[in-house]
């Protein structure tokens, strides 16, 4: 649990507090999970401190949480952290970091979604308030939200990677689905708000369907065809039709046409392969990112794709 030579720990987290915001220093602190951009650690009951640990770029992904989501938030049917005060970087610790809201709720890759019409629902209700078209000024994808063809070399060395070590056991389908994908139109409309990182990680579950959404740092605007990716992973068998019938992207309005354009959902396809094989090569081979992989990343990697083919064609 280090960045550097700084090793992360309760203590410090107090002493960070302490020097910039000594009002909130007297609670309570905890770790609460360690993801792949930052430490998270518990404030009291109701916030949480977010420290970049294990990427260059997190500390820049915090500062644009901080000026975007409390915005965003007020609007969205599902609770989010919303940043409530920015660590500045100090002797203490050299980088940006944030406290914001406590969601409580279980990561899907550990509870996945069971209640088929009540989380389709819920995901419908949210992407609908969040693709809403993003002002001028609003953060690029970093990679996401874009035409899908500028991924194509990494789909390639994804497929190739999950083939060579057996974990796709009809890539020739994959790649059908994949090319579909990339011959869609681009996306012509505005570009609209996006999460940009909608795997089952980010996204938490209670009593069987969804509860809160979480870890905004990819948040841009572009192609909502990136988060749509997430309906093949997120829900449970057979919830699909009832989703299309409750997102209403755009306005959200009672007038707004249900479920994505014939276009855009060819394209979230290829979109959700792309997370689909980076999920299995994190999960099952660590190939990817963390030593040793995220074991739970998985299994909703596997069915995205088992979705996914068994609907090509």
């Amino acid at each position: 649990m280090s960045h550097g030579n700084v090793t992360i720990t309760a203590d410090l987290v107090r002493d960070l507090l302490r020097e910039q915001h000594p009002d909130l220093a007297d609670r309570p602190v905890r770790l609460g999970a360690k993801g792949w951009d930052n430490q998270l650690w518990r404030l009291g009951d109701d916030l949480a401190v977010r420290l970049p640990w294990a990427t260059e770029s997190a500390d820049v992904l915090l500062r644009k949480e901080h000026a975007w989501v409390p915005g965003l938030a007020q609007r969205l049917p599902l609770p989010v952290p919303v940043p409530q005060r920015l660590g500045e970087p100090a002797e203490l610790f050299p980088r940006s970091w944030i406290v914001t809201t406590w969601v409580p709720g279980t990561p899907a890759d550990h509870a996945p979604a069971t209640r088929a019409v009540e989380a389709a629902e819920a995901l419908g209700a949210f992407l609908s308030a969040l693709h809403r078209p993003a002002p001028e000024g609003a953060p690029a994808g970093r990679s996401r939200g874009g035409p899908l063809r500028e991924r194509a070399e990494e789909f390639t060395e994804r497929l190739a990677a999950a083939v060579d070590l057996r974990l796709v056991a009809d890539p020739a389908t994959v790649r059908a689905v994949w090319d579909d994908a990339v011959a869609a139109p681009d996306w012509a409309g505005p570009p609209l708000w996006l999460h940009g990182d909608l795997h089952a990680a980010n996204i938490l579950t209670a009593d069987g369907t969804f509860c809160g959404v979480i870890d905004f740092g990819d948040l841009c605007a572009g192609d909502p065809a990136t988060d749509l990716a997430a309906v093949w992973a997120l829900l449970p068998d057979g919830a699909t039709e009832t989703f299309y019938a409750a997102y209403r992207p755009g306005t959200g309005g009672p007038d707004a046409t249900s479920g994505p354009d014939p276009a855009t959902l060819r394209r979230a396809r290829g979109w959700a392969l792309l997370a689909a094989l980076s999920g299995i090569l994190i999960g099952e081979a660590g190939t990817t990112g963390r030593p040793g992989g995220k074991q739970s990343w998985g299994p909703p990697a596997h069915a995205a794709i088992r979705r996914l083919l068994e609907t090509a064609g």
